[in-house]
């Protein structure tokens, strides 16, 4: 396990690059994996690649450096080292390799990096082309240097191209066709919640007919316009129940008195009661349990998003088990996924209670609520065979290492 770089020491080295080894974290024991991700669009999907490898594979950390990293804020992840990509000198390059010794390279979208490329080859280790994009190789360098790009792109053992289009682009770049895999882009979204399948069974059964929603890290200062927008709702369906979770569970006894003050008939779920037919807000004012709640909810509003200056939650959690996704106008940390929702059905925009309340009224019908979790589950489930064909080869070069 890896301690996180600090965020000074990360604005530090984004401002000069990773260039001296005095100002790297330690090389972490073992198997050190390298994604070089030249894309911010493609962050999320490096993240989620690199914590999955790390759950499955003892022994592996994984380095992820970043090419826009000016961009980004840290990840704050121990399972993780973030940092920015090296400068192209020898000296920055040279200080990069001896330090880090990594085994094995996958290199997302393109962009590539000749003298970057050049020292990994030189280092000898096994490298990957994953989700190659056909807008990632458009840089004049491509056409005018012809036998240099054929010569990096040689370099890979694998090359997975992200479309059709994208293989053309690398056969016409002079990538033999048959070496060139069309395997898509990464998947997103990360590795469905758990939850407890007894309590969620008993609660399921429990609640057996009744429509229900889920308002998701909620903050105090959306609770009335969650709470007014389930009032609405629920002149419409009258046995509508609200899943309640707060932002933060240790500011639940003030959620608890908003409810109490306002004459809601509702249960806290640390009591450990079972909601009656007569329970209109269940309050989830426990941690550890958002893949239960995603798994008994159609519709999930994912809060945290309908006041300026709030940043939003990612919305892949509930798509990935099957919840359709309202969401507010403030998700600037996770607007690339929700757009990719929103485009695919699975997601609407809400404004206010009024928009709210319109879009549950609409989506708790059977029918759209099945069609929107369907393509809640489609869109986050897309990218699963480049994920897998990934992985495949991350565990065969490790196995080879052991061999």
């Amino acid at each position: 396990m890896v301690r996180p770089v600090g965020l000074a020491a990360y604005r530090a080295l984004t401002r000069r690059g990773a260039q001296a080894g005095a100002d790297l974290p330690p090389r972490p024991e073992g198997v050190v994996l390298w994604i070089h991700c030249p894309r911010a669009a493609r962050r999320k999907s490096a993240e989620e690649l690199a914590r999955r490898l790390i759950s499955q594979e003892d022994d592996l950390s994984v380095l992820l450096t970043l090419g826009e990293s000016d961009r980004l804020t840290p990840i704050d992840d121990p399972a993780l080292i973030t940092l920015p990509a090296p400068e192209e000198d020898g000296s920055s390059l040279q200080a990069f390799f001896s330090h880090w010794h990594p085994d094995m390279l996958v290199w997302l979208t393109g962009d590539l990096r000749p003298p970057l490329l050049a020292q990994a080859r030189r280092a000898s280790i096994p490298m990957m082309l994953a989700e190659a994009e056909e807008d990632a190789f458009n840089e004049p360098r491509f056409s005018l240097r012809p036998s240099q790009t054929r010569r990096m792109l040689e370099r890979f053992s694998v090359l997975c191209a992200s479309s059709a289009n994208a293989a053309r682009r690398l056969q016409r770049l002079g990538v033999d066709p048959g070496r060139i895999e069309i395997s898509g882009a990464l998947q997103e979204a990360g590795m469905a919640l758990p939850c407890n399948d007894e309590t969620r069974d008993e609660l399921a059964a429990e609640l057996a007919g009744r429509p229900i929603w889920l308002a998701a890290m909620v903050h105090r200062e959306e609770l009335a316009t969650v709470l007014d927008a389930h009032r609405r709702a629920s002149r419409l369906a009258h046995r509508l129940l609200l899943v309640l979770v707060p932002d933060d569970p240790e500011e639940a006894e003030a959620y608890t008195e908003v409810l109490k003050t306002e004459g809601w008939r509702y249960i806290s779920w640390s009591d450990g009661d079972l909601p009656r037919d007569e329970t209109q807000v269940l309050l989830a004012d426990t941690r550890g349990e958002m893949g239960l709640w995603y798994r008994l909810s159609p519709v999930t509003l994912m809060a945290g998003s309908l006041r300026r200056g709030m940043k939003g939650h990612d919305p892949f959690e509930p798509a990935a088990l099957g919840s359709a996704v309202l969401y507010g106008p403030f998700v600037a940390h996770h607007l690339p996924a929700y757009t990719k929702l929103a485009q695919a059905g699975a997601a609407r925009l809400i404004r206010d209670a009024d928009s709210l309340a319109q879009g549950l009224s609409r989506m708790l019908a059977p029918d759209q609520a099945a069609t929107m979790a369907m393509a809640a589950w489609d869109a986050a489930t897309a990218g699963a065979e480049m994920t897998d064909r990934v992985c495949a080869w991350v565990t065969e070069q490790i196995d080879e290492r052991q061999g």
